[in-house]
Order: C-alpha cells, then structure tokens, then sequence
C-alpha cells in the first residue's frame, strides 16, 4: 500500500502489475475497503494494471474534512491516482458508492473512460431521509455500534453460513473507519443524484446486481439501466451486495469479458 497526498489529505492506495498492461481503477462500497477486492486481484492481474484506494476515512485514508463530500471530489481522487499511474485513459469498476464515482465518471469524464462496470448501486440510492438518519445516528452511536445492524445488509444469508467469520471481520473493519467522513458520504448519497445525467455518454457500460441486495435490489439496477440508454445488466442469482467479496471468480469474470470487448 503507498499514500498520495490529494488536496491537502492522504489517501491510501495500491497500483499492482505491469505497467504495460491496460490500467483498471477499482472503487469499494460505503464502510469497507479496498480490501474487497484481494479475491478479484490474482485474476486480473496477468493482464492489467490495477489501482485500488480507499475512500475518505475508510481504510486507511485520512478523514474528509469539514465541508461536504460530492460525487465530484470522489471522481477527482480516482482520476488523480489514474494520472499517477499515467494512464490517460482507464477501465473503472464500482460497487455501491463506488458504482456513484464510476457515474460521475460517465457524467463528466466520459472521454477517460474504457469501459465502466457499475455494480449493486443506482442512479438515486435510497432516500435523503434514509441517509440523513443514518448520519445522524452515525454522529451519535458510531461506526463500531452500528455496525451490527448495516454489515448484515451488505451479504446473502448463505454467505453468512458458509463463512462464520465473514460478519465479525467486515463488523471490526468497518468500526475502525471515521465517523463524520461515513456520515458525510451519507449526506452526499441522500443529496445527489444522477437521474438524467447519464445518456448519450460514449462509454461501454455493463451492470451488475444481486438477487439477495437489501441496500440496492434490482428494480435499482433496472432504472439506473434505463438511465444509461439501456445499458446491459445482469443480475447474480444468490448474491448479495457486495460480488467482489462474495462470488469473486464470478465478478472477475464478468469484468474481464466487459474490458476485453472494450
């Protein structure tokens, strides 16, 4: 893992592989990591480069700040660390919040994309109340004693059965994240939405759902595919919101055949 230091704050991230390979940025959900992707890492590798990092107070990424968070600051970190990779152009993989960068991506930086998979998030995610509630008690309660309740949310029930652990891990490594930096990414995800911005945009997109979502079930990927000019979505049988973590040689696959027909 190295840091970079953007507008003031450093941000954690690792770039992996040859740089004669095409470059992939990868962009985690709300209140994980980038280690979610450990597991998709070994199978993209023998044929691209590949930039993980985390978001604002997650991981190891220093904490936001006190102004608001927008899907333009988020978009602004991947395109800084896709420079530093000196790659003017890139493929971009999102999962949830990631999936919200991956869309700006798509509304202002169309001409630096490759391809794009957005995977388990949507044009509109929810509510403002939703979220705005949520902060609030993030404020209050903190990461560590809500994590009990939001974890659950993000994996099928069978993932649960098959890996005990899985539930405590992603429990403790979401309690180490930052309070207020969780809460604003809240704030933002309440506010901003991308209804309207995404058609018409040169860029080859594919979506990914779950069956078992909670956070965003398919009827989200559906309105965020018509959003997007009826972009192609798939919808995994059996899996919950975060693929990359459970059905990673699935996800892998389904991002290496995107990227190889770009």
């Amino acid at each position: 893992m190295a840091f970079l230091n953007i507008n003031g704050r450093s941000v954690a991230y690792r770039l992996l592989g040859s740089e004669a390979n095409p470059l992939v940025v990868l962009a985690h959900p709300l209140g994980m990591s980038q280690a979610v992707w450990d597991d998709v890492l070994p199978l993209l590798l023998p044929r691209y480069r590949v930039l993980t990092w985390d978001l604002p107070g997650h991981g190891a990424s220093q904490a936001w700040g006190e102004r608001p968070i927008t899907p333009a600051d988020l978009a602004a970190e991947a395109l800084a660390l896709a420079e530093l990779a000196g790659a003017e152009r890139f493929h971009f993989a999102g999962t949830s919040i990631g999936g919200v960068v991956g869309q700006q991506l798509i509304s202002e930086h169309a001409e630096r994309l490759l391809s794009a998979t957005l995977t388990n998030t949507g044009a509109v995610i929810g509510n403002a109340e939703l979220w705005n509630t949520r902060a609030g008690r993030i404020r209050v309660e903190g990461l560590a004693a809500m994590s009990e309740e939001i974890v659950p949310r993000w994996f099928a029930p069978a993932c649960f059965e098959a890996e005990p652990a899985l539930k405590a891990g992603w429990c403790t490594q979401m309690g180490r994240g930052d309070d207020d930096s969780y809460a604003r990414l809240c704030e933002m995800l309440g506010s901003h939405a991308f209804t309207g911005k995404l058609s018409g945009k040169p860029v080859k997109v594919q979506l990914l759902g779950g069956s078992e979502d909670l956070a965003t079930p398919p009827a989200t990927l559906e309105a965020l595919a018509a959003e997007l000019d009826g972009a192609p979505l798939e919808i995994l049988e059996g899996v919950g919101h975060v693929p990359s973590v459970e059905v990673p040689g699935l996800f892998a696959e389904k991002l290496l055949s995107v990227m190889q027909q770009a």
